[in-house]
């Protein structure tokens, strides 16, 4: 039976949620178990050199002295966003990727798009590779893991309930991590790379569980 792998990214970004701009991007090639074959965590040079007043103002700013010392230490890359676009391309043909997957995957994909168009003056807005498929592990999870008695439980003993008028278990990375990792300190880091590896956790269990569950970005 031919191995299928898959590419999990995260983004980490700059400016309003309905336009978000990338100047962090991580990603692991990664198999059904949860297996990572390959792993990238970019800073996008033009937003570090060329947009540094934009990054001033993203949320999680207090974090940028800490990517200076890692662009020194070697631990992350500061590269154009083309070339990101160009390493992504070769990895999903390489490893013949089934699946680009992303948690609240709508986010991450709309990010890609809008900081391709600022980059390049709205002349292009693609940039994930053409033909495949975009997962979202959030939607595995609402289908797998947020029906799940025990998980529901684990949500209303902690406080992870949404503050609709009729509250729901929340699925944010973080929560879901805590679940399945049985650490409930556990604070996730929102850095690109550091995001992708509890996320490529979460869709290993979903898929572990042999439930029928959504997949799909543009699946309701």
């Amino acid at each position: 039976m031919k191995k299928h792998y898959y590419l999990v990214i995260d983004t980490e970004t700059t400016g309003d949620l309905n336009n978000s701009i990338v100047y962090d991007l991580g990603g692991a090639i990664v198999d059904r178990e949860g297996n990572v074959y390959e792993t990238f965590s970019f800073v996008i040079e033009e937003m570090w050199h060329e947009h540094w007043e934009m990054l001033k103002s993203a949320y999680y700013a207090e974090k940028l002295p800490n990517y200076l010392k890692e662009l020194i230490q070697g631990s992350r890359t500061l590269v154009t966003y083309y070339q990101a676009k160009q390493h992504i391309e070769k990895l999903c043909e390489e490893y013949e990727v089934k699946a680009i997957m992303a948690h609240n995957a709508m986010f991450d994909y709309k990010a890609t798009k809008n900081t391709q168009k600022f980059l390049t003056n709205g002349k292009y807005s693609n940039f994930l590779p053409y033909g495949i498929e975009i997962w979202d592990t959030m939607k595995m999870a609402q289908d797998v893991i947020a029906t799940k008695k025990s998980y529901i439980r684990f949500c209303e003993e902690n406080g992870y309930m949404t503050k609709h008028k009729t509250p729901r278990v929340q699925v944010k990375a973080e929560v879901l991590y805590r679940f399945i990792s049985g650490d409930n300190e556990f604070i996730e880091s929102h850095t690109g790379l550091e995001d992708v590896l509890i996320e490529k956790e979460i869709f290993a269990y979903c898929v572990k569980q042999h439930k029928a569950m959504r997949r799909n970005l543009f699946e309701k």
